[in-house]
């Protein structure tokens, strides 16, 4: 891919592509070279090889007027095959919008990606003056966000790298994630940004195969706390059922 790399493992190249392309997200759609070399951990040189040879497979475009890289065209037909290879995606699209109408809050989808969560969908409150925007593609915290708690609960151990480090330092996550279990559902209201999350499983066959989640800016009162949760679990349920027929 670059003259410096002809000794290097071909997986290398991979790597430093594969890099380059997840360094662009929702927050940052647009990177200056130096930005891509630090990322990459290179000579400036050897990242403008990679965005070279990634630009003529349009996988990025630059901007001569502003010196900034953005994805390419490309991407989107990849963006569009990953979505028909994940069934969950188009089965679960008008299950997330009758959530969508009856709760009014921001629903999205997320599968597990050996790591950690991936939004694979999402649907928000065009209508409201407030929204949650959530980019698909964006990377949960495993043990953080309420979905990766709900992976966390339902997924076998040794599937969740973290998850024995996760219990030993933090000895009341294991009482939660049994709570998860019996409930099905998983609450995460982080003080910071003010944003609460709902999130329950999706079973396949028995195997928990994505989670569908409530985002609400305001932290809703109990009563409308109870009736996200249940609305949240019957469309869960739903779509779970609808799984076990595929």
């Amino acid at each position: 891919m670059a003259e410096d790399d002809k000794g290097a493992p071909a997986i290398q190249a991979v790597e430093r592509a594969a890099t380059i392309l997840g360094s662009f997200t929702g927050a940052r759609p647009r990177l200056t070279l130096n930005e891509i070399t630090a990322v990459l951990g290179t000579s400036k040189a050897t990242a403008h090889r990679y965005t070279k040879a990634l630009r003529a497979a349009n996988l990025l475009r630059f901007d001569p007027a502003e010196s900034v890289y953005t994805l390419g065209p490309q991407v989107l037909a990849l963006a569009a095959a990953a979505r028909s290879g994940l069934p969950v995606v188009r089965i679960a699209e008008p299950f997330m919008e009758s959530l969508l109408r009856e709760v009014q809050e921001t629903v999205v989808l997320s599968v597990w990606d050996g790591e950690s969560p991936i939004v694979v969908a999402a649907t928000d409150r065009t209508d409201a003056v407030a929204r949650i925007t959530v980019s698909v593609g964006a990377r949960l915290s495993p043990t953080a966000s309420a979905q990766g708690r709900v992976f966390c609960a339902f997924l076998p151990s040794d599937e969740v790298p973290m998850l024995r480090r996760e219990i030993r330092t933090n000895p009341d996550f294991a009482s939660e994630l049994e709570s998860i279990r019996e409930t099905r559902v998983s609450v995460k209201s982080p003080v910071v940004n003010g944003i609460r999350t709902l999130a329950a499983p999706v079973f396949q066959g028995g195997r928990v195969v994505a989670t569908l989640a409530v985002l609400s800016i305001a932290a809703p009162g109990e009563s409308d706390t109870e009736q996200q949760a249940n609305a949240l679990v019957k469309s869960a349920e739903n779509l779970s059922a609808e799984l076990g027929r595929v």
